[in-house]
């Protein structure tokens, strides 16, 4: 089948995208609605028989069958044996979710229910720290517990009307010392998100924030609450069991902004808020569950993933949300596919007969027009490129700047479609008065090869609810990609290894072992490492 799929996308690299418009409702026959979504992959090289073959691969690949075992509690993520069940966190219907036998539903909807109580009593100030009603949260996590949460906070900023959060993930001391620079201990809570609470790096900043806190307040632990199942080790912390929100194994870490992790998020936004962001993900389920294939939104965009990766061989992925409250959806993305679909080999350990999932990439209009837009339009490689964009802003007082954004945005697609010829930009040389040898030099310079493709996702307005459809869609497409490609996309054996070293090598930069058995270009550099760290 990849075979056919290679075909079809070697003959369609030189088909011409803009007349494929001139088919009747071109438009209309590839884009989907979706509420109040519409997706339009019109300006790509597909045609229905392409389409049509890509629909059957999904068929064959048994991603309905798929889909359905996912949704149903079965143990889909076969190398950690273990259900995928993010979609329970927003099921707010409270339907039955089974696993092994046992609905899931109950515990999901009490931690709910306990965190909004949690989140209430915090904003109102029932809830409050030594010095006072908290003014700020800091979230320490790290990958899923801290990108979700962070792209969800700064895209929902008109509702942010709780204590101001901040996320701190790295274990560089500058991202912890920078974050707690400037707050009030006393006023400060401090939320550690790890699920086994031995994360090196979020324990490491934990601690860190509990010394902070320490300089000021008498019981510093008093001031934490933990995103964690290990209950005994957040007990050995000091955390009172009321404010320790745990979740299940079958919850991956990149998944986990529906749940507990999602609590600093709550904090800012209000429950009601975070609800209807939870509804947003479930009217998507929903949709994914029961659509057609071909009028099936997470479907067609992995479809068209395929087509571009897989089919004609390109291999990033622009994400470009002509929305600045979006600016760290690249970024969540980048996790949320490349953790989740950048495997070598299948699900019974075989390589792979193609590439796996893209290098996905990206940053908000406009800012990324006059960065690297150049290579986007000019460069020797074709990149896909995905936009995003509202309809309106949430500043009526500047509409006329969301009607430029809009503008830039819709232009870069047509202008990736249309490019510009040698001949029109010999035209417009002449008009400058250049002739000759110069003329020819300058207008080369300025021809748009365009035929280069691109989607389009278009929404009335950034809302907590559409937000939620929108991460959503990306994880169904992501799943629907991973289930054509024959890999598990919910474990993420690739991140062990260093992690591994780092830990070995800790005590080597400490001086408390020895560096033998490193190769030699690490121990020069731990040799670096250990002279330079000692100078004032």
């Amino acid at each position: 089948m990849w075979s056919e799929i290679q075909s079809l996308g070697a003959e369609a690299a030189d088909r011409n995208i803009a007349n494929l418009f001139e088919s009747d409702n071109r438009c209309g026959d590839f884009s989907i609605t979706f509420g109040d979504l519409l997706f339009d992959y019109s300006k790509t090289q597909m045609t229905v028989s392409d389409r049509d073959a890509l629909i059957s691969f999904a068929e064959k690949a048994d991603v309905a069958a798929r889909r359905e075992a996912m949704f149903a509690g079965t143990k889909i993520n076969e190398t950690e044996d273990r259900a995928v069940l993010h979609t329970a966190l927003r099921n707010l219907s409270g339907n039955p979710v089974g696993v092994e036998g046992a609905d899931v539903m109950p515990g999901v909807l009490d931690t709910l229910m306990r965190m909004e109580d949690f989140a209430k009593k915090l904003r109102d100030g029932t809830i409050a720290g030594a010095g006072g009603p908290y003014q700020d949260v800091v979230n320490i996590g790290i990958g899923g517990s801290d990108l979700g949460p962070a792209m969800a906070y700064a895209a929902l900023s008109p509702w942010c009307n709780g204590p101001r959060v901040h996320y701190v993930s790295n274990v560089d001391g500058a991202h912890i010392h920078d974050t707690l620079r400037g707050l009030d201990p006393a006023r400060t809570l401090v939320i550690v998100a790890s699920k086994t609470f031995t994360t090196i790096e979020t324990m490491t900043n934990a601690e860190s924030a509990r010394r902070w806190m320490g300089e000021v307040v008498d019981d510093p632990a008093a001031q934490f609450a933990a995103l964690s199942t290990a209950t005994d080790r957040t007990s050995e912390f000091g955390i009172a069991p009321e404010r320790v929100f745990g979740f299940e194994d079958w919850v991956g870490g990149r998944y986990s902004v529906w749940g507990p992790i999602g609590l600093s998020l709550m904090i800012a936004v209000g429950a009601d808020n975070f609800r209807d962001f939870l509804s947003g993900g479930h009217e998507m389920d929903a949709h994914f569950s029961a659509a057609a294939f071909e009028d099936n939104m997470p479907v067609m965009l992995a479809l068209t993933g395929i087509w571009h990766n897989q089919g004609m061989g390109h291999a990033t992925r622009a994400v470009l949300p002509y929305d600045q409250r979006l600016l760290r959806l690249p970024a969540y993305l980048q996790q949320l596919e490349m953790e989740s679909n950048g495997k070598s080999v299948s699900m019974d350990g075989e390589p792979l007969p193609v590439h796996s999932g893209p290098v996905v990439w990206g940053e908000p209009g406009t800012n990324g027009q006059h960065a690297f837009y150049q290579l986007i339009h000019q460069g020797t490689r074709v990149v896909p490129c995905e936009f995003l964009v509202a309809a309106r802003g949430h500043e009526p007082d500047l509409a006329h700047q969301h009607q430029l954004l809009v503008a830039n945005c819709l232009a870069q697609s047509e202008a990736l479609m249309r490019g510009r010829s040698l001949v029109e930009a010999r035209e417009i040389m002449r008009d400058k008065g250049l002739t000759g040898d110069e003329l020819e030099r300058q207008a080369r310079h300025r021809v748009f090869p365009g035929n280069r493709p691109s989607t389009t996702l278009i929404y009335p307005q950034l809302t907590p609810h559409v937000l939620g459809q929108i991460v959503a869609l990306y994880e169904h497409r992501v799943f629907v990609e991973g289930v054509m490609l024959g890999i598990n996309s919910f474990d993420q054996w690739g991140v062990e290894l260093g992690k591994e070293l780092a830990n070995s090598l800790a005590p080597v930069l400490a001086g408390e072992t020895s560096a033998e058995g490193k190769d030699p270009s690490t121990r020069a550099l731990v040799d670096y490492v250990q002279t330079h760290s000692a100078c004032s």
